[in-house]
């Protein structure tokens, strides 16, 4: 079962139909939408700050998401995807949003919508991604526009994810 921890009086809440995984970490001032998932060794730490995450929200394996005491919460639009390993820090995410694996997204940043911050990618502190295009690089700079086909991926990658959380409810891994 995932480790879901109240602290200073705040207990994590989760929607409907979310699968943690059993060894996600889940602690604090955290809410989360309906059919989010949380994956293997994946931290949503809301220790000293409030994260606030929106429906069908997976935050894949080993990604940190945080935030900073009393400066920079962190909120997450719907049908975002947070890759492997990426760190997603005390930013906005908008909707249909893909953080690639391993990137770092930093205080006060803002990723807009139908946008992708490209593997490795690092997005500094108070950086605004403009709304359909991909950002690459550190730091993270415009590289180009989202095709048609990225744009189709990000409406739908968010309901795959869905999709694989169900194979694990079949399967008895439920973790919450």
């Amino acid at each position: 079962m995932a480790l879901i921890l109240a602290l200073t009086g705040k207990r994590p809440l989760t929607g409907n139909d979310c699968f943690l995984s059993p060894n996600a970490t889940i602690i604090g001032d955290v809410v989360m939408g309906h059919q989010c998932s949380v994956w293997f060794n994946a931290v949503v730490r809301g220790d000293v700050n409030s994260i606030r995450i929106g429906d069908r929200v997976n935050i894949q394996d080993g990604a940190i998401i945080h935030c900073t005491y009393q400066k920079a919460a962190t909120t997450i639009g719907n049908a975002v995807s947070i890759g492997h390993s990426a760190i997603v820090h005390g930013c906005t995410l908008m909707n249909n949003v893909l953080i690639g694996m391993g990137a770092i997204v930093m205080d006060h940043a803002v990723v807009e919508p139908f946008s992708i911050v490209a593997a490795g990618a690092v997005v500094t502190e108070n950086t605004v991604i403009e709304s359909g295009y991909i950002y690459a690089g550190s730091p993270a700079k415009k590289l180009k526009p989202i095709s048609e086909e990225q744009r189709k991926l990000l409406e739908e990658l968010s309901g795959r994810y869905v999709m694989y959380a169900g194979w694990y409810e079949e399967a008895g891994a439920r973790g919450a």
